[in-house]
């Protein structure tokens, strides 16, 4: 008999809900329309009272660029200009000087200069602050403003002035702009060993790693002892070709999974059957540049115990952006996702802890040289899962391997000790005397 007076009750009390929920939703969209008017009002005084005339066009843009950059570093509005940019950056082709920039309180700060580029041979490094262009100083201006200094005509020079922390004094380079076709995989063979060097992930990237893997046996003439996998101040790029990179080394299993707003909104990718080097040993090399789908790549080998990651710890950038189209010459590239290892990591701030640990002993400052990393970016993602890298004991004794300097190793012919390390690693864990010859493929 107590049933239906409490079906009645609780109709009752759902139905009392309602208005409350509805004026709840209502009082939000209040809130959001007094918002708006109020952009609004500041937009007509602005147009109205400025001491300079606007056109409404740059009004409109620096409001969008100021919503989304108080989301976070990565989400930003590409118009014409930058939207075919990014294209030919992912596609491989551009112009320009070979660096990856952000901007840093006012100051345009060095991410990583591109292999083979105008900006890598010259010896710019990452966390130098650029400061002035032909004289003209840099600071204060928009990103977009000093990226757009930085381009023309190709064959044209450009005197940038550095500020490199560690060093006292400030110092000119000059440059000579070129058309940067970047090469996203390069190999050679040093001795018994196959090295592959991903510059960046592009379009085409997981086609040139197995190319690279079947000119390296050609090249010996069998398979080789193993393979040095270089991804070190490679920024990124597209997500499948991560994926399709890691499948070249992996049999079977999660490579990464990407999740967002929503607990349900989860995406994984796995592996296909078919380890294209059969089992080789691989050594994956990163640094503080290595970011995003490096990262991605690096992690799901680490994971699956298929390759010992060696070098600095990575960037950390575990974020997934979306380009969204608003029209046809302009987008949105947003931030929708987070992504994770296939042990459930998160590279978001932390970065990818290498297995061992070896200094570039051949850069004259890489004591003195900060290192910039996600962690570094003002309002970069929180890492949700809550690693504390504070357990991971830090060994504070001298490793003697690790003494040499960079003329010690100059004298003995070592330009590059990380990758060197690195080869002579897998010529032992081939069980091969380690050879110093070198064959190059194109």
């Amino acid at each position: 008999m107590f049933r239906p007076l409490l079906r009645a009750t609780a109709l009752v009390s759902a139905l009392a809900l309602v208005p409350i929920a509805t004026s709840g939703l209502a009082a939000v969209e209040n809130d959001t329309y007094k918002e708006l008017d109020e952009f609004m009002n500041v937009f007509e005084r602005v147009r109205a009272e400025y001491v300079d005339r606007v056109d409404d066009k740059t009004l409109i843009k620096g409001a969008i660029n100021g919503m989304l950059s108080s989301l976070d570093p990565h989400s930003s509005f590409l118009d014409a200009t930058d939207f075919q940019s990014m294209k030919a950056q992912t596609d491989g082709n551009y112009g320009g000087l070979g660096l990856t920039v952000s901007m840093e309180d006012g100051a345009v700060k060095v991410i990583t200069a591109s292999e083979d580029t105008p900006a890598y041979r010259a010896g710019v490094k990452p966390g130098d602050y650029i400061t002035h262009l032909n004289g003209q100083l840099l600071f204060g201006g928009t990103l977009d403003e000093a990226v757009e200094q930085m381009r023309g005509k190709p064959g044209t020079p450009v005197k940038v002035t550095i500020v490199r922390p560690g060093r006292e004094k400030p110092f000119d380079v000059t440059l000579t702009r070129e058309v940067i076709e970047l090469k996203p995989v390069k190999w050679e063979v040093k001795g018994d060993v196959g090295i592959i060097n991903i510059n960046s992930f592009s379009k085409n990237t997981g086609a040139g790693v197995r190319a690279a893997i079947v000119g390296i046996q050609k090249q010996l003439g069998r398979r080789p002892a193993g393979y040095v996998l270089d991804l070190r101040s490679n920024p990124g790029g597209l997500l499948d070709q991560a994926i399709e990179v890691s499948d070249v080394f992996l049999e079977q299993g999660e490579i990464v999974s990407q999740r967002g707003r929503e607990k349900n909104d989860i995406e994984r990718y796995y592996a296909k059957p078919g380890d294209d080097t059969g089992g080789a040993p691989v050594v994956v090399l990163v640094d503080a540049g290595s970011a995003s789908a490096a990262e991605i790549v690096a992690a799901a080998l680490q994971d699956h115990h298929r390759g010992i990651v060696m070098g600095e710890r990575s960037f950390g950038k575990g974020s997934v952006q979306t380009l969204l189209p608003l029209s046809t010459a302009t987008a949105l590239r947003l931030t929708t996702a987070r992504y994770y290892t296939p042990s459930g990591r998160s590279v978001q701030e932390g970065g990818i802890e290498p297995d061992l640990t070896v200094p570039q002993l051949s850069d004259p400052d890489y004591k003195t040289r900060p290192r910039f990393r996600e962690a570094d970016l003002r309002r970069h993602l929180v890492n949700q899962a809550k690693v504390d890298n504070a357990v991971l004991e830090e060994d504070l004794k001298d490793d003697p391997r690790f003494k040499l300097t960079s003329e010690q190793l100059e004298k003995q012919g070592v330009k590059d000790f990380q990758l060197d390390y690195a080869v002579k690693t897998i010529a032992r864990l081939g069980k091969l005397p380690p050879v110093q010859t070198a064959a190059r493929g194109k």
